[in-house]
Order: C-alpha cells, then sequence, then structure tokens
C-alpha cells in the first residue's frame, strides 16, 4: 500500500513554484473544475518514500524525476551524466527539490509527467472522453 492519497475525484499535482513549467502547470489544474490539492515541492517537503511510490507508480527509475541539466545539481556533480543508486537518488530531491525534472499529476491511479504544462489539458481531455455521456 502506497503513502500517497489516490482519489478518482481529485487531482493532485506535485510541482515547483519556482519555475516556470510548474507556475503554468499550477494555473491549468487550478482552472480544472475537479477538486485538487497541490504540493508545492519548493514550500513542502516530500519524503523519499513518496518520491520512490511517484517513480514507480510511472513505471520508472527515480533518476528520471532528477534533472540534471539543472545549475543546483550541477553545482554539486559537475556537468557530466552521473548514474546513481535509487537511495542517492532519492536523497537528490530531498535536499534539492528545486531539480524536479517536471510536475506530476495524480489522479486515481494514474500518475501523469506533465513535461509540458499542454500535456495536463491532453490528460483532462482524454480522461473526460472515457466517461460515457448519456444521450438526449
Amino acid at each position: 500500500m502506497g503513502v500517497i492519497s489516490k482519489d478518482k475525484k481529485k487531482i493532485t499535482l506535485y510541482y515547483n513554484s519556482e519555475n516556470t513549467i510548474g507556475k503554468q502547470t499550477y494555473a491549468y489544474v487550478e482552472s480544472a473544475d475537479e477538486d485538487i490539492l497541490t504540493i508545492d515541492i519548493s514550500k513542502t517537503k516530500v519524503t523519499g518514500t513518496q518520491w520512490a511510490e511517484i517513480a514507480h507508480s510511472m513505471n520508472q527509475p527515480v533518476g528520471n524525476l532528477v534533472n540534471q541539466d539543472h545549475p543546483d545539481f550541477k553545482e554539486i556533480y559537475g556537468d557530466k551524466k552521473i548514474d546513481l543508486d535509487e537511495h542517492d537518488w532519492l536523497r537528490v530531491l530531498e535536499k534539492s527539490p528545486s531539480t524536479l525534472a517536471y510536475p506530476v499529476v495524480i489522479k486515481g491511479d494514474q500518475f501523469i509527467p506533465i513535461q509540458n504544462p499542454s500535456d495536463f489539458v491532453k490528460f483532462m481531455d482524454d480522461d473526460s472522453a472515457k466517461i460515457e455521456k448519456p444521450y438526449k
């Protein structure tokens, strides 16, 4: 059992309000006509367990959540791409949340990486298309 609440009637957004894609995604999510929970990782500590659950729910290694081109990452690890184990990637996210590569939207059991804020709109359009509408 995971530690992240999953509700089909609520959208949860993990994002960083200190970067452009985070701010733009937040605006899209706020405009959705659904219950929302926003977690601004620049203000709220996210645990390693939560990061691991997010990554695993998207079928990705934890390292994919880290932007190795971010200045904070480069300051610590230099310009070369590195390969860390899962525990070390989790520590990077815990100690330097600004290195999160992209916001993540959760709705029910779906964990959606938001590479571009318009990805959220596509997700919502696809999600609403799944709901059968009665004929009048």
